[in-house]
């Protein structure tokens, strides 16, 4: 079957820090944060839970700011953090937008609830694209299968008439096995050179 729609990851892809840097390199210096104990009591306590929609993540991070950033509330840190994970890829985006026409623009990330709202409402990427698929909203994520399946029952289509575009081989590679058509996006090649390659 032809292609239908293409399935655009987020990070890294339509979003990309211009420098390659991450978001939080500053946030020691701009908020006192350490970056490691970020990682460590929130992120590996707390994030599967918050991105596949167990826990609310501004709930999540009240729990555990007390023990490395007492300074900060969650709305404070979460503002901080959207704001500075927000450089679109205008480049992409408008190579991804001559594709328009021949095909439907849907987003496939992974994501809670609070930034997917921030990404498609604030950043207004309901604007150029059609839907947006993230794992809080399934409840599970890419390379997950069940993600895949649940994407493609939402959309109505055979796996075979999706193609994800997405920075992670492994990814690429999960979206294949569960029939989608899939292409690596690392910027070397045009996004139609990608398509076409990944649509055979």
């Amino acid at each position: 079957m032809p292609v239908r729609t293409l399935m655009i990851d987020v990070d890294g892809v339509v979003i990309r820090h211009p420098q390659g840097l991450r978001w939080d390199h500053m946030i020691q210096a701009d908020l006192g944060v350490d970056p490691a104990r970020f990682q460590s009591d929130f992120f590996a306590v707390h994030w599967k839970d918050v991105v596949n929609g167990r826990a609310d993540l501004r709930e999540r991070l009240a729990l555990a700011l007390p023990g490395f950033a007492p300074h900060l509330t969650p709305e404070a840190l979460t503002a901080y953090w959207f704001s500075k994970d927000a450089h679109l890829d205008e480049d992409f985006l408008a190579q991804l937008a001559v594709l328009g026409d021949r095909y439907a623009l849907h987003l496939a990330t992974v994501q809670e609830h609070h930034r997917a709202a921030y990404i498609w409402n604030d950043l207004r990427l309901k604007d150029r694209f059609a839907a947006i698929h993230y794992a809080a909203a399934y409840g599970c994520g890419k390379p997950e299968p069940a993600f895949f399946e649940a994407v493609a029952a939402r959309t109505g289509h055979a796996p075979d008439e999706l193609l994800l575009i997405d920075d992670s081989a492994r990814n690429v590679e999960a979206a294949k096995a569960c029939g989608w058509r899939a292409g690596l996006w690392d910027g070397t090649r045009s996004v139609a050179e990608v398509v076409a390659e990944a649509a055979g």
